[in-house]
């Protein structure tokens, strides 16, 4: 059970942060760590496609655990 809070702590933390990491339509966080130079052939710069990238795989690490808690809890409330 509290593996499960911690995991929902920390994905939950890391999701916020990488988030906040994306640009949005004037720029973000992410041009100060080097996602404002991109490609003029390519939409997006390396840097902010991995960012994507992480960003989704955290977002499914934090579903499974969000989903994991639910059947934690209502195995806890029927028992």
């Amino acid at each position: 059970m509290y593996v499960v809070v911690a995991a929902l702590v920390l994905t939950s933390a890391a999701l916020v942060l990488l988030v906040l990491l994306h640009r949005g339509k004037g720029g973000g966080l992410s041009s100060m760590f080097g996602g404002g130079v991109s490609s003029n052939l390519s939409g997006s710069s390396v840097a902010e496609k991995n960012l994507d990238r992480i960003t989704v795989v955290v977002g499914v690490f934090w579903l499974a655990g969000i989903i994991a808690f639910g059947v934690l809890l209502r195995t806890i409330m029927t028992a």
